[in-house]
């Protein structure tokens, strides 16, 4: 099992999933949903069975952020599914906590975790109505590469080449000013 992560800069400690913190997890997916809904490209029984999709297959793996109180704060996952590449799933951070530095902390440890395990590239997919996401998905250097309309909503595919850019702040964050890249079309 992967260990916890303390940074003293965010107000909560980066740890691996635990089968006791499966309600706090689906109540922050459960809270994240745009509209209340599942999207159609989403059944979200990962939710449901954590330990499953995510800490019992080798190339997956799910954290939690745990505020000083004990609270589940917010949640990441990877998946694994095609040779090379990581996919980033279920970041969420609670709306009290968000705009803390919670989900770039949840952000870096998923890309560490596939950067350790080789993975060439890690791909990510959100609502369009999820700006703050979009934006720190840009941050990092992810690059926006599709647009699919579900059930009247945008989702956004993102993807980001591990290998063809230095890390957060380096030179290959060039034209990351803040702004937003993406085109809404």
């Amino acid at each position: 099992m992967l260990s916890m992560s303390v940074n003293p800069t965010i107000p909560a400690a980066i740890r691996s999933f635990r089968p006791e913190d499966r309600g706090a997890c689906q109540v922050l997916y459960q809270d994240g949903r745009i509209g209340g809904k599942i999207a159609d490209n989403d059944t979200g029984c990962d939710i449901d069975q954590i330990e499953a999709a995510y800490m019992k297959t080798p190339g997956n793996h799910f954290w939690v952020a745990q505020g000083p109180n004990g609270q589940i704060v917010g949640t990441i996952g990877v998946q694994h599914h095609e040779e090379g590449t990581g996919e980033i799933r279920r970041l969420r951070v609670h709306p009290d906590w968000r705009r803390r530095g919670i989900g770039a902390a949840l952000v870096e440890t998923a890309l560490r975790f596939c950067r350790d395990r080789n993975y060439l590239k890690v791909t990510l997919d959100t609502f369009v109505e999820r700006d703050p996401a979009v934006h720190l998905f840009e941050k990092f250097g992810f690059r926006h590469y599709r647009t699919r309309n579900i059930a009247g909503k945008e989702l956004v595919y993102f993807y980001l080449d591990l290998y063809a850019r230095e890390e957060p702040g380096g030179q290959g964050d060039k034209g990351t000013s803040g702004k937003s890249r993406l085109r809404r079309e």
